[in-house]
């Protein structure tokens, strides 16, 4: 895990929002970690494509979330992936 966070900064999702008004985390080399706290049980879009919608939380504030949308291959390839995932 050393290896791979050489060079990058760690910003929790709880400290996401705060860090995008404050930081241009695009010129920031990044990472962040997340639990799927929810799924909701995949859609459709109008023109039939479906797609997932994932709840991630840091497990600090589970006030505080990301929803992470899931489109094309990578809901195919991940659509049922336990809640409870990191």
């Amino acid at each position: 895990m050393d290896r791979k966070m050489a060079n990058r900064k760690l910003i929790r999702l709880s400290q996401l929002k705060s860090k995008l008004a404050a930081e241009k985390l695009e010129e920031i080399d990044w990472v962040t970690f997340g639990v799927i706290i929810k799924k909701v049980t995949p859609q459709s879009t109008n023109n039939g494509r479906t797609f997932s919608i994932w709840r991630l939380n840091d497990l600090r504030d589970l006030s505080q979330y990301v929803s992470l949308f899931l489109f094309g291959e990578v809901h195919k390839e991940h659509w049922k992936t336990d809640q409870g995932t990191v």
